[in-house]
């Protein structure tokens, strides 16, 4: 899978084109993985569908992630674009061509978590769960798995 924007940005299944620095370097501070290491990021993106934004110059400036069976469902996770590429829509454009890849159709459910981007989401078809009292979730501290501080 791969998209192109007019101004040179362009989005990108290739698993070989994530640059595992940028992906971790952004990951690793980021309010739900922070201190992650660069192994268990490395790990994450062998075992999901990826889709990387590149710049025109080539650099990755963006990236998504689904954890998915490819039959039932998925679970979006490591969405980012970083700060010096943000204000050009590279969010809404790394998260359509997620949602759009051929590996992601025909799904019963698709899930995601984010503290800030619920209308970027709900832009399309996400919605709160009907019934949050049926999911439950098994936490593991990140201090006990990663060392240092957990997340927020």
């Amino acid at each position: 899978m791969h998209n192109a924007r007019p101004d040179g940005y362009e989005a990108d299944d290739a698993l070989s084109r994530i640059q595992l620095d940028v992906a971790h370097g952004f990951l690793a501070t980021a309010y739900w993985s922070r201190g992650v290491p660069r192994d268990v990021v490395e790990r994450a993106l062998a075992g999901s569908v990826v889709v990387g934004v590149y710049g025109p110059d080539g650099s990755q400036v963006g990236m998504a992630r689904a954890v998915t069976d490819r039959a039932t469902f998925a679970w979006i996770a490591d969405v980012f674009v970083l700060p010096e590429h943000r204000g050009r829509g590279l969010g809404r454009f790394v998260v359509e061509s997620l949602l759009g890849h051929p590996e992601l159709q025909g799904l019963r459910r698709i899930m995601l978590a984010t503290a800030d981007a619920h209308d970027l989401y709900r832009g399309y078809g996400f919605e709160d769960l009907d019934e949050p009292e049926r999911y439950l979730v098994r936490r593991a501290d990140p201090r006990e798995l990663y060392g240092g501080s957990s997340p927020e």
